[in-house]
């Protein structure tokens, strides 16, 4: 595009899929069958940017009905301006959850619109400091049987060479401690002693629970203890993170810088994680990833691994990108042009303007409403 006169937004058109797990899933604290995607189309000059979150369809009813208004007939180029509209807009109906979702959506699509626009990689837009962005698999669910667990765990290190993966456990609100750790002994087992090994406990334990089996996990070589005990709770997250030798990670449900910053403040955790499908999209995401680099931490990305390799690119205090498995699965079902991950990197696309995303011919199947 040769940059005269502005071009400005034309539209946005808002999609939801939802796509049935492969099989019942549950973490520490939840169980589900069925994933949603809301998706966003921006439109402005001849070009569509894309750009999607996981949530409720609630969050497509708030793009249509709060956030388009106020995005349409604006610079395409100026994606913070939009993104700080969208910011006011929500002030009456609440910041946190739906309508972050909803935000996160609109300005991922914004930037790819941007990118499309000059012609160039989003990744080049953002500013490109690594060639590749390490990933994790994640999976390993409670609701899985023992070999289950094995088959998707050797997938990762022995198929795809991904030298870190991640299990869920904290099993039923912490009720299920022994079962946690014949897991965890599992995968130690199924994965050798040179790979890494996660274990993510989604808020199950209470403080002095997620401290005893921290240790236990320190003694299986466990390097990341993701949410121990709830991520509200900044000073048992602290408490945990004072006694245990494995890092504390927790950050998914900031819903905005000021979210994030708290926890980092509290001295919570090792690692901050930060979801550009809820946090506020790309823009927000920077911030956040800024506010880790000030106080000397790194920054990991929760989820939808296909969303996050531009920008993951594009921070020197990237730690890794979770290659979460019903979002691997949902991209390459819905999605033209998502990431793999051999030798447990992502190589976020050079070849075509923008993030080099679009949704799939066969996404129709699933789309609903």
């Amino acid at each position: 595009m040769t940059r005269g006169a502005d071009v400005v937004v034309d539209g946005l058109d808002v999609s939801v899929y939802t796509i049935p797990t492969d099989q019942p899933e549950a973490d520490g604290t939840m169980q589900w069958s069925d994933t949603t995607m809301v998706t966003v189309q921006a439109r402005a000059g001849g070009c569509t940017g894309f750009g999607w979150t996981y949530a409720a369809a609630a969050a497509a009813d708030v793009v249509r009905d709060v956030l388009a208004d106020v995005v349409r007939g604006r610079d395409a180029l100026d994606v913070p301006a939009a993104w700080a509209a969208m910011q006011k807009q929500v002030r009456n109906i609440g910041r946190p959850g739906i309508a972050s979702c909803a935000i996160s959506a609109v300005d991922v699509a914004l930037w790819d619109l941007a990118a499309r626009l000059l012609d160039v990689p989003l990744v080049r837009l953002l500013g490109r400091v690594r060639d590749e962005v390490p990933v994790y698999g994640s999976g390993g669910f409670t609701s899985y049987d023992d070999e289950t667990l094995r088959r998707q765990l050797r997938g990762w290190v022995e198929d795809d060479g991904i030298p870190r993966v991640k299990i869920k456990v904290g099993e039923s609100w912490g009720t299920a401690e022994d079962r946690d750790l014949a897991r965890a002994q599992i995968a130690r087992c199924t994965i050798g002693e040179s790979a890494q090994l996660f274990v993510d406990a989604n808020g199950g334990y209470t403080v002095g629970q997620a401290v005893r089996m921290g240790r236990c996990y320190d003694d299986l070589g466990v390097t990341w203890f993701e949410e121990p005990v709830s991520s509200d709770d900044l000073a048992g997250l602290r408490a945990v993170r004072r006694q245990v030798t494995c890092d504390v990670a927790a950050g998914e449900y900031a819903w905005s810088l000021v979210e994030a910053q708290r926890l980092v403040a509290a001295q919570a955790v090792d690692c901050l994680q930060a979801d550009a499908t809820r946090c506020g999209g790309y823009t927000e995401w920077l911030r956040i990833a800024a506010v880790a680099a000030a106080h000397n931490l790194q920054i990991s990305a929760h989820c939808a691994p296909a969303l996050h390799a531009p920008v993951a690119a594009a921070v020197t205090n990237l730690r890794h990108v979770e290659w979460f498995h019903d979002h691997v699965r949902i991209e390459h079902l819905l999605l033209d042009g998502a990431p793999d991950a051999e030798g447990g990197v992502m190589v976020p696309e050079l070849g075509i303007p923008g993030h080099g995303i679009t949704l799939a011919a066969g996404a129709d199947e699933y789309r609903v409403g």
